[in-house]
C-alpha cells in the first residue's frame, strides 16, 4: 500500500470515528428511571391548573379559541420565524394524529427533554428549555388533565425548514448548550412565595421565551433575563419586564397581578398580540399563583431594556 493511500486510510477513519463520536454525542436523552418513577398518579383537577399555566392551548388550540375550544388541541398554526416556518402539532387525544397513544413516560420526557416516542430531537419552539424545570408530578397531572379532552382529527403539516435547520440530530449540540434544568436566578433566602413565583415563570409558564433576548444559535441569554427581546415573528419587540431601566420598575405588585388577570397596563392600556392568549391562560390561574408570579418578578435582578 502507498503512503498516500494510507493517508487517506488514516484520514477517512478518523473521519468515521469523529462522525461516529458526534452522533452519539447528539442523541436524544431520555430522562432517567429515577425521574419516570416519581412520575406517579396524576390528578387531572390540579393538572388543568399545570395546563393554563404551561399555556399548552396558546399553541396547539386554533387561532383566537377561547372556553371550550381552547381544549381543541388540533394544532395547525404558524409560527414564522427567521429559521424556518413551525407549526404546531395536534396534541390531541387522537390515537393517531394527536398524542393519544402516549404514555405519562412519553410525555415527560416530550416535556422536559425534548424527545418524541421514536426517539427524535423536538425543535425548541416547543419551550422544552423552560419545561425543563418542571416537577415530574406536574407533568404527571398534566398528563391525567389531558386524557380528559377530547379527540382532534387531522395531522398538521410540518415544519418547513431549510438547510442546516432541517437536521434534526444537530439538536443534540444545542441541548448541550441551552438544555439545563437549573434555576435561571438564584434567589438568597427567598419566600416560599417567591419560590413558587420562580417555578411558574421560569418553568412551566415559560415566560423567559418571549421576554429574553437570545443569541445567534437561538439560546436565551440569561445574562439579560427577562429584560425584552425581538419578537420571534414580524418586527416588534417583547417588553422587558424585570424592574430595570424601560421594564415595570414604577409598577406595584397589585398592578402586576391585575395585569395577569385582566390584561390592563397600570395606565388602562389592554395588552394584545401574542400575549392577550398569555392573560387568558394567566386569568385561569389561583390568585395565589398570580401573586407569586409578581412576587418574583419583583425580587430578581432588574435589567436595563434589551430592545
Amino acid at each position: 500500500m502507498s503512503v498516500l493511500a494510507r493517508i487517506s486510510g488514516g484520514v477517512l477513519l478518523v473521519a468515521a470515528i469523529g462522525g461516529a463520536a458526534a452522533w452519539y454525542l447528539a442523541a436524544p436523552s431520555r430522562l432517567d428511571a429515577a425521574t419516570v418513577a416519581s412520575l406517579g398518579n396524576g390528578d387531572a383537577t390540579r393538572g388543568e391548573q399545570v395546563f393554563w399555566a404551561s399555556g399548552c392551548a396558546s399553541c396547539h388550540a386554533a387561532p383566537g379559541a377561547d372556553a371550550d375550544a381552547a381544549l381543541s388541541l388540533g394544532g395547525g398554526e404558524r409560527f414564522v420565524t427567521e429559521f424556518g416556518v413551525f407549526v404546531a402539532p395536534n396534541i390531541s387525544q387522537h390515537p393517531t394524529d394527536g398524542i393519544g397513544s402516549w404514555s405519562a413516560e412519553d410525555l415527560a420526557n416530550a416535556v422536559m427533554r425534548g424527545v418524541s416516542p421514536s426517539g427524535q430531537h423536538y425543535y425548541p419552539a416547543f419551550p422544552y428549555a423552560s419545561y425543563a424545570r418542571m416537577k415530574p408530578q406536574d407533568v404527571a397531572d398534566l398528563y391525567a388533565f389531558m386524557k380528559t379532552l377530547p379527540e382532534v382529527e387531522g395531522k398538521a403539516p410540518s415544519n418547513e425548514l431549510s438547510f442546516p435547520f432541517n437536521q434534526r440530530w444537530a439538536l443534540g449540540f444545542w441541548k448541550m448548550l441551552y438544555l439545563d434544568d437549573a434555576p435561571r436566578v438564584e434567589l438568597a433566602n427567598a419566600s416560599d412565595e417567591v419560590l413558587r413565583g420562580r417555578y411558574l415563570v421560569e418553568g412551566p409558564g415559560h415566560c423567559g421565551e418571549c421576554h429574553t433576548p437570545r443569541g445567534a444559535l437561538g439560546g436565551m441569554d440569561s445574562s439579560k433575563w427577562l429584560a425584552g427581546a425581538k419578537a420571534a415573528e414580524g418586527e416588534g419587540n417583547v417588553p422587558n419586564i424585570t424592574t430595570g431601566e424601560g421594564g415595570i420598575g414604577d409598577w406595584s405588585k397589585i398592578e402586576i397581578v391585575d395585569l395577569l388577570e385582566t390584561g390592563f397596563t397600570p395606565e388602562f392600556d389592554s395588552v394584545g398580540g401574542s400575549m392577550a392568549p398569555v392573560i387568558r391562560n394567566m386569568a385561569k390561574l389561583s390568585p395565589e399563583d398570580r401573586e407569586a408570579i409578581a412576587a418574583y418578578l419583583m425580587a430578581i435582578p432588574g435589567h436595563a431594556s434589551a430592545n
